[in-house]
């Protein structure tokens, strides 16, 4: 069988998004749903350009968890590995909406989640180690099993390129910052790629300063360390180049689903073998098109759309 283009492992829900924006859950009257989870939405983001993408990752036993299928295989995501867990129910996670910085969220997922419970003996790891990329989320180290079944994964896979840990750091997962930078410190002996934001390096690595945080993460044996700076864009870094590329400005709807997006347009561009300013900018744009929209997964942009943006930028 052909190799997956994408692995991801990881958080998988739903997203219950409030219509009403500018007020706090209290007030708002009318919801949406949609499919969410950081993994989960970059398989998607991979899937709408043409890779063919699967997501490790578990359900309740649940309509929510038929939902959740249901939804990666509309998306064209292979739901082949997103089996059902007895316990805890499908996570749902709520957010407010104040534009265009404040996006709370709220995450229902305690005192365990499905995704959390992962077996090592359960990881499809011919997939792992064939995939044109691997991606998994510091989330997935919070707990065990799921902890163990990423170490798994990850020796399976032997830190080929492109096998990617996203620094994704949420502190309400974790008892205290010590423990996931002890985590995340032993996974990235495993990685070749690392994407966060400056706080997550800081977790990972002790370094906010961005170009600090690229080396400690260059020394620490990855290949490709990505931190992104909020308005100042992203520096991406290898042990020969550096690159910074300025964000694309939009007009912020909800900030929650860019990070994703640009993952997902980091998988395409890595798969293509673009270089790392093309990446860098295709995956801005990709970011942008997404705060731009309230959900997070059927936001996820086409290449046409993208190409499209960056040429219009180009006329500026």
């Amino acid at each position: 069988m052909t190799a997956y283009d994408l692995v991801a492992m990881g958080r998988c829900g739903v997203d219950i998004y409030p219509l009403d924006h500018g007020v706090g859950l209290e007030d708002v009257e009318r919801f949406a749903k949609f499919l969410g989870g950081s993994a989960t939405n970059v398989a998607v983001a991979a899937a709408r350009y043409g890779r063919r993408a699967t997501i490790i990752t578990r359900t309740g036993r649940d309509p929510f968890g038929r939902y959740v299928r249901r939804a990666l295989r509309d998306f064209g995501v292979d739901d082949s590995f997103a089996g059902e867990v007895d316990g805890p129910p499908t996570p749902v996670t709520f957010c407010e909406i104040f534009p265009p910085d404040h996006f709370p969220l709220y995450f229902y997922r305690y005192p365990t989640a499905p995704d959390l419970m992962i077996e090592p003996d359960e990881v499809p790891l011919g997939a792992v180690r064939e995939a044109g990329v691997f991606w998994a989320t510091v989330t997935g180290l919070s707990q065990e099993p799921s902890r163990a079944a990423h170490f798994a994964a990850w020796q399976a896979r032997g830190r080929r390129p492109h096998t990617v840990l996203d620094l994704d750091y949420r502190p309400m997962f974790w008892p205290d910052p010590g423990e996931a930078a002890a985590l995340v410190g032993k996974a990235l002996q495993h990685v070749t790629v690392a994407v966060g934001n400056r706080e997550e390096c800081e977790v990972a690595v002790g370094e906010t300063d961005p170009q600090r945080a690229a080396s400690a993460l260059l020394e620490r044996g990855v290949e490709l360390a990505i931190v992104k700076q909020g308005p100042k864009g992203v520096l991406a870094a290898t042990a020969d180049e550096r690159v910074e590329v300025p964000p694309f400005p939009v007009n912020v709807v909800n900030g929650l689903g860019a990070g994703d997006a640009f993952g997902g347009a980091l998988v395409h561009g890595l798969l293509s073998g673009w270089d790392l300013t093309r990446v860098l900018r295709f995956a801005n744009v990709a970011g942008a098109i997404v705060a731009g929209r309230l959900e997070c997964s059927s936001a996820m942009p086409y290449e046409a759309e993208v190409l499209a943006l960056l040429e219009e930028e180009k006329g500026r």
